[in-house]
């Protein structure tokens, strides 16, 4: 049997964050959600207003035997801007901040390691957040894969795809197919 992994982020709209990290090589399934709120599950709508206090975020089954959570982070803070605080592109609000919520201890040691490596990318401080898992609720089914079943979407088009594209440049290695 095989040895997986949770990993729980969020770098904005949750449907980019899940498009990039399901296409790595190592990653079982993801589900996109909400976490760090104050109220138990929460609606999509509910999120949206900032006013629960959630992240859209995604929650990552991997096999750390094909692809480590270095690894994974590290793919994560490079595929969306990590210093922009509650902000990514044109989604603004709490809800699309930039956040990792360790698992345990060495997720928040990795982590951190991570943070500063990546640092040097970029000219502004990074702003993720970094805080213990707590609890996952997930997202409405239409959220589920959503760019693998909307690819002809505006959004997809003009905002995931670039991020998709990014990911094939930077880490052709560590993708699926």
């Amino acid at each position: 049997m095989e040895n997986l992994s949770t990993a729980t982020f969020g770098g904005g709209c949750f449907w980019c964050v899940e498009a990039v990290i399901q296409r790595l090589k190592g990653v079982e399934t993801i589900k996109s959600g909400y976490s760090d709120g104050f109220i138990k599950n929460p609606a999509y709508r509910e999120v949206c207003t900032g006013r629960t206090g959630h992240a859209e975020v995604i929650q990552v089954t991997f096999n750390p035997d094909i692809i480590s959570y270095h690894d994974l982070i590290t793919v994560f803070m490079t595929s969306h801007d990590p210093t922009t605080l509650n902000r990514q592109g044109g989604d603004s609000g709490t809800q699309y901040r930039s956040i990792v919520l360790y698992h345990d201890e060495e997720q928040k040691e990795i982590a951190e390691k991570v943070f500063q490596e990546v640092q040097s990318v970029y000219a502004d401080p990074i702003v993720t957040q970094l805080k213990p898992f707590e609890v996952f609720y997930e997202a409405e089914d239409y959220h589920q894969n959503y760019y693998n079943n909307n690819q002809e979407a505006g959004y997809c088009q003009f905002v995931i795809d670039p991020k998709v594209q990014k990911l094939k440049k930077m880490y052709a290695d560590k993708l699926i197919g």
